[in-house]
């Protein structure tokens, strides 16, 4: 899927919910307003460990719900087990004090084609249903005089992946924060993953997988993307 392709659905699945479609009507699709993490003004109010703190509470509640014996020894502590994984883990991301700190280095060796870090392995998780999305992402850029540490590259692609996420948006927002720090346009992302919601519910399909991609700048070329499609084989 190319960026003109995202904006479309994005735009459709827009109209779908102003045109007063409900929640069941528009099904799996996967709604994508907006690159941005949609978050409340006031999302940063509660510290991480009162947060932790309300989670473990209101899981609480789920779990009685649900009917299930928290007295028995094995799920007395899960409320504050998943609290702690919420907040720490796989949600991190959602905290910009757990963004990472990069440092750029001039480009010394005056390297001036594609570099390319493939086969980044992530977990994130569908906004949607709050289940997995795993995958690899494939990252490239071509430097404008300063180069980033390689394991910034698999650092970034964590921290986005850690929040609630929409696969499209997850590609966009690697790309570009790597146009940001790098200062240039030569940016492409392209994304391969599996989601739970698709293979462990709904249409239960465990065969299917959704790639994503981003070209930017002399990446937006039939050539250039050739050629990195050449490099990820």
């Amino acid at each position: 899927m190319n960026n003109q392709e995202t904006l479309l659905n994005t735009l459709i699945d827009s109209e779908k919910l102003l045109n007063g479609f409900s929640h069941e009507e528009i099904g799996d699709d996967h709604l994508y307003t907006g690159i941005e993490t949609p978050m409340k003004a006031n999302a940063f109010d509660f510290s991480d460990e009162e947060k932790k703190e309300h989670i473990a509470q209101l899981f609480t509640q789920i779990m009685d719900v649900m009917g299930l014996d928290l007295n028995d020894d094995s799920l007395s502590g899960t409320p504050q087990r998943v609290a702690k994984m919420y907040i720490d883990e796989i949600f991190s991301g959602l905290n910009p004090a757990n963004k990472p700190k990069v440092a750029l280095f001039d480009n010394k060796y005056r390297y001036n084609q594609m570099l390319v870090e493939k086969d980044i392995t992530f977990y994130s998780n569908c906004e949607h249903h709050f289940v997995p999305i795993i995958g690899k992402a494939h990252v490239a850029y071509i430097s404008s005089g300063k180069v980033i540490g390689l394991s910034k590259l698999n650092r970034i692609v964590q921290y986005y992946a850690k929040r609630p996420q929409v696969q499209e948006r997850l590609t966009n927002q690697i790309a570009v924060e790597l146009q940001t720090i790098l200062k240039t346009e030569d940016v492409a992302v392209i994304i391969d993953a599996k989601h739970l919601c698709v293979s462990s519910r709904g249409i239960q399909d465990d065969t299917s997988a959704t790639v994503t991609s981003f070209y930017g700048g002399s990446f937006n070329t039939p050539h250039k993307i050739a050629e990195l499609q050449n490099y990820l084989k």
